[in-house]
């Protein structure tokens, strides 16, 4: 890693990923847990805008944020992630700095993009408000996140964070890996230096960092030490399986104990 200094940022927000249960039961779940915010996953499962819909609301009621995460920069659902209630849109595989332009300029108003005007909005509880207000206040409340996971947008991290109207670089750990030829390899020295890299990216041009998809030995060094605000500490598939499976364990070893 290079010298540059990391700003460190306090106990980084939890995050749970929703990829096959999208009620919004899932929300309040969640928030019991300890988790502080959510994540629809539309990228990899079933979820679509109907399941992201409710799940908004219920965050929108509850005070617990929902992001959703749409296929790619080209998605047809990047703005109307936002017009649904979400609190932002994560978008994966952001490689350039023109497909992060073309993302802000579908997610952000006039003058910063060219989002278009929808009717009342969930996020601001559907109160009937001037287009130049609704435009103000949604804006306040909206988060434009670019994920960035392969060489390509690595070597143009810096390019994608400076774009205006983008809020945040979010690494995605695994696909990162892959794409450097480190597969599996998440605590490999490379791919520790890209994630310093962007990190460093998105500090020096004043936006966010998160990182998705880092075991939890992992977290410490390549989340929080580099400053990571948001973090998806999982999602359900592999909470349910990975957790399912350590019960199981535990109840085997119980029964072989007891005989």
């Amino acid at each position: 890693m290079n010298s540059l200094k990391i700003k460190h940022t306090p106990r980084p927000a939890f995050g749970l990923a929703c990829c096959l249960l999208g009620r919004a039961e899932s929300v309040l779940l969640a928030r019991a847990a300890g988790f502080g915010f959510l994540v629809i996953d539309m990228e990899h499962g079933p979820l679509g805008l109907d399941a992201l819909g409710q799940a908004a609301a219920a965050g929108l009621a509850a005070g617990m944020p929902v992001f959703g995460r749409v296929t790619g920069p080209a998605s047809p659902d990047v703005a109307r992630v936002l017009d649904c209630g979400a609190t932002g849109v994560i978008v994966p595989h952001v490689d350039t700095q023109a497909q992060a332009a073309a993302v802000a300029r579908a997610c952000r108003f006039a003058p910063t993009g060219a989002r278009a005007l929808p009717g009342p909005l969930p996020a601001l509880g559907y109160r009937v408000l001037p287009a130049a207000d609704l435009a103000r206040e949604a804006e306040a409340g909206t988060q434009v996140i670019a994920m960035i996971e392969s060489a390509e947008g690595l070597e143009n991290a810096a390019e994608i964070a400076a774009v205006p109207g983008i809020d945040m670089l979010m690494i995605g750990s695994n696909d990162l890996a892959d794409g450097l030829g480190r597969r599996g390899q998440l605590g490999h020295p490379d791919v520790a230096r890209a994630f310093a890299r962007i990190a460093q990216a998105a500090q020096a041009a004043g936006k966010g960092f998160g990182v998705m998809g880092l075991p939890p030995e992992l977290v410490p060094g390549l989340a929080a030490a580099l400053g990571a605000g948001h973090v998806v500490a999982t999602n359900d598939t592999n909470l349910l399986a990975e957790g399912g499976a350590a019960l199981l364990r535990v109840l085997e070893a119980s029964l072989a104990d007891a005989q």
